[in-house]
């Protein structure tokens, strides 16, 4: 089959394109599985039913099969799951009652094996925020979601709350908050801190709209807290930032970069430490990532960086703002490469992405090297052009 199509350019006019690339081979799953120097998660999105007779906007068609198959992928290349957050369309698409099938349904599937990694989301997200809700509120909120997790023997990401952040009126409603939370957990959590860029409505967390201050909030509760913390995934793009709140956490607390611009040199660290990485991205290149690991762990640093470097910029692209539609680009790579038959997404959030974006998203896909069958991609990048008018 030829591998040549014409894709749109941000002139508006169509231009010849050749996937030119060999798809990266994912690394074999060595026996006792694969053994990194970082703990790597990859958030995952869900995979839906396109064939369910509903309301797409409003309900949700989540197709189980799909959907766990891809994790056992994830597994299989060495990742710990990040299960249940923004990636799945937390909040966007996902609701508190489908992330409760969703955490059932993975963990069900983590018990048959014994190299499943996998952490699940709790929030407030099914408390929505408003002048009458109280920290109290939160706490309650919190606390639901976290026995729900913890009921079904899972390990909990403490992701950040709209709730809390429409109702706190400064640093010490997120002490009084947290300092709960975490006082009463089972096990350590990662905590999870998400820039505005992610969700505005975010903004101002931990009770400053300036990161650095914002910062000394999160430090000092972590930090009070760290029998309690296994680590904090900070997702602010931004490198200096990571680096100067990774210095300042307990030596016993681990940094989970979630940034999707800069995690090659993150994880790869300094002479004063590194970021594990809990990552979106590693979703949609996760034969590359892996096999970056596997270097990084045999201590070949040129090789870790020629692997991941052709994949910064389709990260770079896939999360331009407005960012928090970067799931749409995750799912059309997911869609491009035959995990799933359709492109298709809860709430309609496949329409996030213009037609012209996808098809530079396609162009980096070949130069990363993720397109794993290129012809099937090509099939597919046509199919979707079709529905635009490009023949």
């Amino acid at each position: 089959m030829t591998k040549t199509l014409r894709l749109p350019g941000t002139d508006g006019k169509l231009a010849e394109f050749t996937v030119a690339n060999t798809p990266l081979s994912p690394p074999e799953r060595p026996a006792g599985g694969h053994r990194f120097n970082r703990v790597a998660y990859a958030a995952a999105h869900v995979v839906v039913d396109p064939l369910a007779d509903n309301d797409p906007w409003l309900d949700r068609n989540i197709d189980w099969e799909r959907t766990i198959a891809f994790r056992e992928y994830l597994w299989d290349l060495g990742f710990g799951v990040a299960e249940a957050m923004d990636t799945a369309q937390r909040g966007m698409g996902l609701d508190w009652a489908g992330a409760k099938e969703l955490i059932t349904h993975a963990q069900s599937a983590a018990r048959n094996r014994s190299d499943s990694l996998i952490a699940y989301g709790a929030g407030t997200d099914h408390l929505a925020p408003g002048p009458d809700v109280t920290i109290d509120d939160v706490i309650r909120a919190y606390e639901e979601q976290v026995a729900f997790v913890e009921g079904q023997g899972g390990r909990i990401i403490l992701m950040a709350s709209r709730a809390l952040a429409a109702a706190a009126k400064g640093p010490d409603d997120y002490i009084r908050v947290y300092n709960r939370i975490l006082g009463q957990v089972q096990q350590p959590v990662i905590i999870h801190w998400l820039g505005s860029m992610f969700d505005p409505a975010l903004a101002g967390y931990w009770g400053s709209s300036d990161d650095m201050r914002a910062m000394e909030t999160a430090v000092a509760i972590i930090n009070d807290n760290a029998a309690k913390v296994d680590g904090v995934k900070i997702s602010l793009l931004s490198a200096e930032k990571e680096i100067v709140m990774r210095r300042r956490l307990d030596p016993a607390v681990k940094m989970y970069t979630g940034d999707d611009f800069n995690y090659a040199e993150l994880i790869a660290g300094d002479s004063q430490g590194y970021s594990h990485a809990l990552l979106g991205i590693f979703d949609a290149i996760a034969p590359a990532a892996s096999a970056a690991l596997a270097k990084l762990a045999e201590n070949d640093l040129e090789a870790f960086h020629e692997m991941m470097a052709p994949t910064v910029p389709l990260s770079h692209h896939i999360f331009k703002a407005p960012t928090r539609f970067y799931k749409t680009g995750v799912v059309f790579l997911a869609y491009l490469n035959g995990f799933q038959d359709h492109f298709q997404m809860l709430g309609g959030q496949q329409s996030t992405r213009s037609i012209v974006h996808l098809s530079e998203l396609f162009r980096l896909a070949d130069t990363a090297r993720v397109l794993r069958d290129p012809d099937l991609a090509v099939q597919r990048m046509k199919t979707i052009l079709a529905t635009v008018g490009v023949a």
